[in-house]
């Protein structure tokens, strides 16, 4: 099923339960209720909750989102390193050269065909990953320069070496959830106790409280599903990818 079909099945049924929970408790009201009766004091701690959970849903939004950004960047990161290498080596000896590029290509090819797929579905990445990038580390730290303008490109190809393995070892600690469990379950009561609030403000079964009150749980679900859109960086809708690999070396498709 489709994460955004599951949202528009979400705020339908929130709305729907809305609606439904109006219609209950107007038809089980007492005679002699006054939906205008309603206590300053609960108008009171309706708005300061509506507010504070407003704060919390605001940052949970932030702190997924700069969690994505970061993702993207390692991602961006580490094939701008890769593609650094493969144009560096172009002052070695042909044989050294191509073999360094053939092992760059099987490594990204690797990475957007299968590590991509055990990132989003198991959130780690592969030893075969690692095993390919090594190899890389290896044909460029082993090769020993024959002149002095091979001299002047190793040090730079090292460092490249290791700006990728530092964007791939942070790619490997971002793979995973961002939001505790913790906060998710403070998420949600939150959300159930601020839509449980409208309740005690005793809305009428007039169109227009209806249609606020639905809109009002659709948005709810709406932000907390992008949180949860946003909470895992390699996977779910709205997840950082591979463009940058296929960009750079467009002729590797795995």
């Amino acid at each position: 099923m489709a994460e955004w079909l599951v949202l528009t099945l979400a705020m339908l049924a929130a709305c729907a339960v809305v609606v439904l929970i109006t219609f209950v408790r107007h038809r089980t009201a007492s005679d002699d209720e006054d939906p205008s009766e309603t206590p300053d004091v609960i108008e009171y701690m309706t708005m300061w909750i509506g507010v504070v959970y407003a704060i919390v849903l605001g940052l949970a939004i932030a702190g997924v989102w700069e969690a994505r950004s970061a993702a993207h960047d390692h991602v961006q990161a580490e094939a701008v390193a890769l593609h650094e290498i493969s144009e560096r080596v172009r002052v070695y000896p042909a044989d050294v050269r191509d073999r360094i590029r053939d092992d760059v290509n099987a490594y990204v090819g690797h990475v957007v065909s299968t590590e991509w797929k055990t990132m989003a579905e198991h959130g780690r990445v592969t030893e075969r990953g690692t095993e390919l990038l090594d190899r890389v580390r290896a044909d460029v730290t082993d090769y020993e320069p024959r002149s002095d303008f091979e001299a002047q490109a190793y040090q730079p190809l090292v460092d490249q070496v290791a700006a990728a393995d530092e964007a791939r070892s942070a790619r490997a600690e971002s793979t995973g959830a961002t939001m505790p469990g913790v906060v998710w379950f403070g998420l949600i009561t939150g959300a159930v106790v601020t839509i449980g609030m409208v309740f005690a403000l005793q809305i009428r079964r007039t169109a227009r409280e209806l249609v606020l009150a639905g809109l009002f749980s659709a948005l709810i679900a709406f932000l907390l599903f992008l949180i949860w859109d946003f909470d895992m960086p390699y996977s779910h809708g709205i997840a950082a990818s591979t463009d940058p690999f296929l960009h750079l070396f467009p002729d590797v498709r795995g």
